[in-house]
């Protein structure tokens, strides 16, 4: 059993240490790939063709733009009739025109110019009375909407100093603004509701907004990345710090607002933001960082801000990637590196340098510096001629440089100063002077010496008692000759009861050996005294051999145990073992009686059939007729019933012969002769009768 285990330490162990790495591995970020478009086609599901709302069909309809899934044809008929009548209605909220509008702008529904009229109108009314910001936001995106579907070019706010002053009214000194005027509290995500509204106010302005206004809105912008948050990994991201706000807002749908609000901001102003590059990209590295979200909303605020910082005019971030993080080097697995925007595509023409390896130790020397990666144009992947020789198996820290190589591109694209990544090198083992021993306790004097073959093709067979040790001793060399530590090195000792003994494997210097003082564990070991199957373990994530092994048994005399003695616990029990099948159940049964012979048998029945032949012979001697047969058709039917019930009782009786026991007969018996009585007396009372009538005349 234990040699067909052979290939499972290699998931144990990385089951063990994958925890270790995790950290590290969190800071290894992939672009948009064919799982985001999976989990789209899953989460956003239509019931019967449609959404539960607009909000939900253009949350929809704009993650499958952005990645490129053709889903309008299933969806434009009934989203197109919802967005139809939501913008045909005079009572439709501002928040439902709004997206009825995003909808339409995806779908191209057709909409009448007049509609688009009514619109206008009630939208400009509605800027102009409010004085809450998700009313502004929601009335002047539907009027920027409405001038990208129309061919409306004159669409402009009467006062759009005076509404960007409104809007503005309501930011704070730190950035953030509030939803209302009547509510002091600010927040991280209304700053990027407000910027796209004031993005809004730009575009549909006739004239250029005072600089003053847009310089201090930018100012604005840069205390707001004050307040930003960092991981370890790099990524920057916003959090909501409301406390009684009327909804809180996680980090995944603040960043989100705010990158909205920040890129459509940029998109329709001139000049620079001074955001550092890094920022960008680490705000790319935050949604990119999150994986695949379970949640529909949550991945359209994901795969909407990745498209926003794609296209942003501010800077548009290059992720490096690595497509696999773990070399071997018993294959020479080659080292690649990909760039490419959030999106998946192409990175411009840039250099990726290697600027040094350290070991997974932070005091170990560079093992290379400043070597320039090839470029492979047909897969867009940069790689490495050849690993350095003193790279053995283990953890190292990569660290890359991009340049880019255009100063254009340089104005366009954000990129890190340096990207760490961890990669592990895995590759064999060698094991050297595996060795088993029996010692005598007090003197340590070898009594059973064995060389172990952990090939498992010949078993070790051991004795020893509780005054004796045993001993267990082996080697690990790298690739390079230098002394190996695994995460796991484990001995386990099992009894033939089922009970399980496991001791971890020291490391002495370049040795790993165990000494088991039989005479300690004796009350670990419940006194069972018989036969263990003894098992090694040794395992490690960049150990390619890794192995789980039976290495053979020792038979253990141990003392009997006292009266109070530790039992040992009772063995679980394989949860599937009642569904396997059952011992076959053997069952004697008692020899048959001797039976008499056949002719015996056949006289007896002979015997049992000459009563009904007398019965039937003294019928014919007595000249039975049917000449008192009743005539009227009452008595008639009564008598024909009294031989059918006779006739029944014979049946009955040979029924009881063949296969009728005594209790069901009687029971049948019971019946048939009460109708016998009944149908048997009307007719006799009819012949009496008549016999009565014949007489007196």
């Amino acid at each position: 059993m234990a040699r067909s285990l052979r290939g499972f330490p290699a998931l144990l162990v990385a089951v063990l240490i994958c925890s270790a790495s995790m950290v590290s591995a969190a800071s290894i970020f992939q672009p948009i790939s064919d799982s985001h478009r999976s989990a789209a086609l899953d989460l956003f599901a239509p019931l019967d063709g449609s959404f539960g709302s607009l909000e939900e069909t253009y949350e929809a309809l704009r993650t499958f733009e952005v990645l490129g899934i053709d889903k309008k044809t299933d969806i434009s008929l009934p989203a197109c009739h919802s967005v139809l009548e939501t913008l045909g209605s005079s009572s439709s909220a501002s928040k439902d025109l709004f997206y009825a509008l995003k909808v339409n702008g995806i779908l191209k529904c057709e909409i009448n110019e007049e509609v688009f009229e009514g619109l206008v109108s009630s939208l400009h009314a509605a800027v102009s009375s409010t004085r809450l910001l998700l009313d502004f936001y929601h009335s002047i995106g539907s009027l920027v909407l409405i001038k990208d579907q129309t061919s409306k070019d004159d669409l402009h706010l009467g006062d759009a100093e005076g509404t960007f002053h409104s809007i503005k009214a309501l930011s704070q000194s730190d950035g953030r603004w509030r939803y209302s005027f009547n509510n002091p509290e600010s927040s991280t995500s209304a700053a990027g509701l407000a910027l796209e509204a004031l993005a809004g106010v730009v575009s549909l302005s006739s004239s250029e907004i005072d600089r003053s206004l847009i310089a201090t809105t930018k100012n604005d912008i840069l205390k707001l990345f004050d307040s930003i948050e960092k991981y370890d990994d790099g990524a920057f991201y916003f959090d909501e710090k409301l406390i009684d706000a009327r909804e809180h807002q996680g980090p995944l749908s603040t960043t989100s607002s705010v990158v909205r609000g920040l890129t459509a901001f940029a998109a329709v102003t001139s000049g620079s933001l001074n955001l550092p590059g890094d920022r960008i990209v680490g705000l790319a590295k935050f949604f990119l960082g999150i994986g695949i979200p379970g949640d529909a909303k949550d991945l359209f605020n994901q795969v909407d801000s990745l498209a926003c910082l794609e296209s942003n005019r501010i800077s548009i971030p290059l992720i490096l990637s690595l497509p696999a993080t773990v070399l071997s080097l018993t294959k020479k697995d080659t080292l690649k590196v990909k760039v490419n925007t959030v999106l998946g595509s192409n990175a411009p023409s840039l250099t990726v340098k290697l600027v040094r390896v350290l070991g997974s130790n932070s005091k170990a020397t560079s093992i290379i510096e400043n070597q320039e990666l090839k470029f492979e144009p047909e897969s867009a992947e940069y790689f490495l001629d050849a690993l350095p020789k003193s790279i053995d198996i283990g953890q190292y820290i990569f660290i890359f440089e991009t340049v880019l190589h255009e100063p254009e591109h340089k104005k366009i694209y954000a990129t890190e100063s340096q990207t760490q990544v961890p990669i592990f090198f895995k590759g064999v083992v060698k094991v050297d002077n595996p060795e088993i021993e029996v010692l005598d306790s007090d003197l340590e004097i070898v009594e059973t010496k064995n060389k172990l073959d952990l090939a498992g093709e010949n078993l070790v067979l051991l004795s020893a008692n509780h005054l004796q040790k045993l001993h267990l001793s082996f080697q690990l060399t790298t690739p390079l000759g230098h002394a190996f530590k695994p995460h796991q090195a484990i001995l386990k000792l099992k009894h033939q009861t089922g009970v399980e003994h496991i001791f971890l494997v020291g490391n002495s210097g370049k040795k790993f050996d165990i000494i088991l003082d039989f005479l300690g564990l004796v009350e670990k070991f419940f006194y069972l005294s018989g036969e263990y199957d003894i098992q090694l373990t040794v395992g490690d994530a960049v150990m390619e051999n890794s192995f789980l092994n039976a290495i053979g048994s020792i038979d253990l005399d141990l003392p009997e145990p006292p009266e109070k003695a530790p039992r040992p616990p009772p063995q679980p029990v394989e949860p599937y073992s009642i569904y396997g099948p059952k011992p076959e159940i053997t069952h004697i049964f008692r020899a048959p009686e001797k039976h008499p012979p056949k002719e015996l048998s056949l006289s007896f029945l002979g015997l049992t059939l000459l009563p009904f032949i007398g019965f039937s012979v003294g019928l014919l001697r007595l000249g039975v007729n049917l000449k008192n047969f009743p005539s009227s058709s009452l008595p008639a039917v009564f008598a024909i019933l009294f031989h059918f019930g006779i006739a029944a009782v014979l049946l009955l009786y040979v029924l009881f012969w063949l296969k009728l026991d005594l209790f069901t007969t009687l029971k049948a018996l019971g019946l048939l002769g009460a109708f016998l009585m009944f149908v048997g007396h009307r007719t006799l009372s009819y012949l009496a009768s008549t016999s009565a009538k014949l007489k007196s005349a």
